[in-house]
């Protein structure tokens, strides 16, 4: 893996590379400049950023007004601010009323750490996956961030981009290209697969790597893209496998624990299948990411564990 990147960097230099390009772009904050990093894009263009303070109500109510206007409205703040008090206002004035702003969660998950539940957005995706019209993503590595945003400016509608709150290592290959819908084979396996979203991708990838060094054969697929989500690609890799983990740093209702459970509910999958995240009724810990990652069983070790479980139980099941 190369060096890793902070999320909401590259966003910001995505906003200054689409100016420049000559995109009416309009960045709207809750008196969250420093949690967007937004300085950089102040700096040269001192006259496009808009700080309604702590309102997130107004600030997305801003932005739809802003994209009514002509303008790519972007609304950038922490997700758990963002869903929760912004939440009447994404649902009727930019779902329902399909208008073109980009919604950035930042910092999503458990990134806040110890500040503990009130800053933790763990139900940000089954929340977004409830309204309409609204595309929805989670990048895993800085390239797929990128890409991502890229195509979110050029799209006319309403978009989620779910961002982590810590510096992310590269996974994707260097021919990687982002396709909304596309699941990412990252790895092909024969025993069991890991599939994760956001955040918890390299702790997939670096568990398969793990796991090869052992003699065992870990399929490895990232799913970025939510909505849309090229499900039938996703039934077909599932497929191939008996046993099914998901990861993710979310709740295990509602995100992609759910929608692999769908998917494979709906396309007649036999494979077993263990979700990994906050269990049901779960609040995160409140401790560093590592600790916390540790104790709910989502660092790469953990993971590890898990498919070894999994392994000795089929084996003892067929002895």
């Amino acid at each position: 893996m190369s060096s890793s990147e902070h999320l909401a960097s590259v966003m910001v230099e995505e906003f200054i590379r689409a100016v420049e390009q000559g995109v009416d772009l309009v960045p709207v904050v809750a008196d969250s400049t420093s949690t967007a990093k937004i300085k950089p894009f102040v700096e040269k263009f001192p006259d496009r950023l808009v700080n309604v303070g702590i309102a997130e109500q107004v600030m997305i109510g801003t932005a739809a007004g802003l994209a009514l206007g002509g303008k790519v409205a972007v609304t950038c703040n922490a997700a758990p601010f963002l869903i929760s008090r912004g939440n009447e206002q994404v649902k009727v004035d930019i779902c329902y009323n399909n208008t073109n702003v980009k919604c950035f969660g930042l910092n999503a998950g458990a990134s806040y750490g110890p500040l503990a539940s009130t800053h933790h957005s763990i139900d940000d995706i089954s929340v977004m996956r409830g309204f309409g019209n609204i595309e929805i993503y989670a990048p895993g590595t800085p390239e797929q961030c990128r890409q991502i945003i890229r195509y979110a400016l050029e799209k006319i509608g309403p978009v989620y981009i779910r961002l982590d709150g810590k510096a992310l290592p590269e996974s994707m290959p260097e021919n990687y290209r982002f396709l909304p819908g596309a699941i990412d084979v990252l790895a092909e396996g024969k025993q069991v697969v890991l599939v994760a979203m956001g955040s918890t991708l390299h702790e997939i990838v670096d568990a398969a790597a793990r796991l090869k060094e052992e003699g065992i054969s870990v399929g490895v697929i990232g799913v970025a893209s939510i909505r849309p989500c090229d499900t039938s690609a996703l039934a077909r890799e599932l497929a191939k496998y008996k046993s099914v983990i998901t990861v993710e740093e979310h709740n295990v209702n509602g995100g992609l624990g759910s929608l692999v459970a769908e998917v494979m509910a709906e396309n007649g999958l036999a494979a077993r299948l263990q979700r990994l995240g906050f269990k049901d009724g779960e609040y995160a810990i409140a401790a560093d990411r590592t600790s916390m990652r540790k104790h709910h069983g989502l660092d790469s070790e953990s993971i590890c564990s898990d498919v070894r479980q999994l392994l000795n139980r089929k084996v003892e099941a067929t002895a």
